[in-house]
């Protein structure tokens, strides 16, 4: 039998399996300490701190630029087609053919002629920049983003009236809703002998959409196919048409297939897919999640020296019980163990509840900045430069699994040195002057 911190704890040597309970009682004795260690306690609290919060930091952080990359991807794709088509010039006049052509192409939802072009929009003395795209009645509902999200009004019977679709940021800048007029001012007018006159048209807001992302529902404005022909000068034709298909990460085929049906026709076309209209954002915003992945492991790292430090001064302060253990009959293997078991308590310990925070705040992340933002009376996350209206949280388990494994890693690897240090201690030296 020996004393450790007050504890009978009996020792046979050579009987004593490798984690068993002995070393086990001893390494919690050790973590949890006496009044006159409190300052050991409390360097291994703040490394109990500090891996907590740094892996709570990671899946927070991590979860919430997931959330931003897929809710824009989102946006963007529900918006707008993920391969468009379009001419070599600014019309496309054989789009009814070229949109026959690709329904027919297996992978592909919906392929829908549209025609686009910038204006002023003006309403009760409110003047914006504004992206009027016309399309179907049928090609707008197949669209889940705005069909699911008409708030005032609706789309049945748009194609045939001189009606548009606003977004609600737009309606609620100039202060109109549903059965007011905007008016939409174009350079593209008529052309005259003194040149080119703007054209300038009065529509009725027949629907009034919310999207969730600033730019569409304060810049957007649909318009009939028809009308956009008539109010652009495209007469008999259209700007693009652009294709839906049923896995947007996965085109390549489809896009071949495209190529082959257009060479066959002898159709000029130029064709772009949405990752390539958007390749830089969302190359920034794969560089920026590295990056900040990076960044942030940092403070586990430092949290890890932490651990280092205390246990360097944990295994100095217990000399004198280990050359006790030593010479009761408890091998090197076991006093490395002991001390192993210590430091990685304290990780394992951190990095559990580093996830449980994470994930906690994750669920709740949209009620915290709800709440931050009525306590400090600021816009947390503004819209206007996030171009979403709420905080999004997406958490993926491979990247939760990752985080969760490094810390671990690097919270055991940073108790060998204490460890195999506290295994080399001369029990004869360590008691030479007791």
């Amino acid at each position: 039998m020996t004393e450790v911190n007050g504890q009978q704890i009996p020792i046979k040597k050579g009987k004593n399996r490798a984690f068993g309970s002995f070393e086990r009682v001893l390494a919690f004795r050790y973590i949890k300490g006496k009044k006159r260690d409190g300052f050991i306690s409390v360097i291994s609290g703040f490394s109990f701190l500090g891996i907590m919060l740094g892996v709570a930091t990671l899946i927070i952080v991590m979860s919430v630029m997931n959330g931003f990359r897929e809710e824009l991807t989102s946006k963007i794709l529900g918006m707008n087609g993920h391969i468009v088509l379009s001419g070599r010039s600014v019309n496309l006049p054989e789009y009814n053919q070229i949109a026959q052509y690709v329904r027919d192409v297996e992978g592909v939802v919906s392929a829908a002629p549209v025609i686009d072009g910038g204006v002023l929009a003006s309403g009760r003395g409110e003047n914006s920049g504004a992206y009027v795209r016309g399309m179907f009645e049928n090609d707008i509902k197949d669209l889940p983003l705005i069909s699911e999200k008409i708030v005032f009004g609706t789309l049945d019977g748009f194609d045939k009236r001189d009606h548009v679709a606003i977004g609600s940021r737009m309606a609620a800048k100039f202060g109109v809703t549903v059965g007011d007029a905007i008016s939409l001012i174009s350079p593209n007018g008529s052309v005259t002998p003194f040149g080119v006159s703007p054209r300038q048209k009065d529509y009725v807001i027949a629907a009034i959409f919310e999207v969730g992302e600033s730019r569409f529902d304060s810049q957007f404005v649909l318009m009939p196919f028809a009308e956009a022909q008539l109010y652009f000068n495209k007469e008999a034709n259209a700007s693009a048409v652009e294709i839906i298909t049923e896995n947007p990460d996965d085109i390549e085929g489809i896009k071949n297939e495209i190529s082959r049906l257009t060479q066959e026709n002898k159709l000029d076309l130029y064709m772009v897919d949405w990752q390539q209209n958007n390749a830089a954002f969302f190359s920034a915003l794969m560089v920026e999640r590295n990056v900040m992945f990076l960044i942030l492991m940092l403070i586990v790292i430092i949290a890890s020296f932490n651990i280092i430090s205390g246990m360097i001064m944990l295994v100095k302060d217990k000399s004198h019980d280990i050359a006790i253990l030593r010479t009761m009959g408890a091998g090197r293997a076991t006093i490395q163990r002991v001390f192993f078991m210590t430091g990685g308590i304290i990780g394992f310990s951190g990095t559990l509840f580093g996830f449980i925070l994470g994930v906690v705040v994750c669920a709740n992340i949209e009620s915290i900045r709800q709440f931050i933002s009525y306590l400090t009376q600021t816009a947390i996350f503004s819209p206007e430069l996030y171009f979403l209206s709420e905080l999004p949280a997406k958490m993926q388990m491979e990247e939760i699994i990752t985080i969760v494994v490094s810390a671990l890693f690097m919270s055991l690897l940073a108790t060998l040195y204490p460890s195999f240090r506290a295994s080399k201690t001369d029990p004869v030296k360590a008691l030479r002057f007791e």
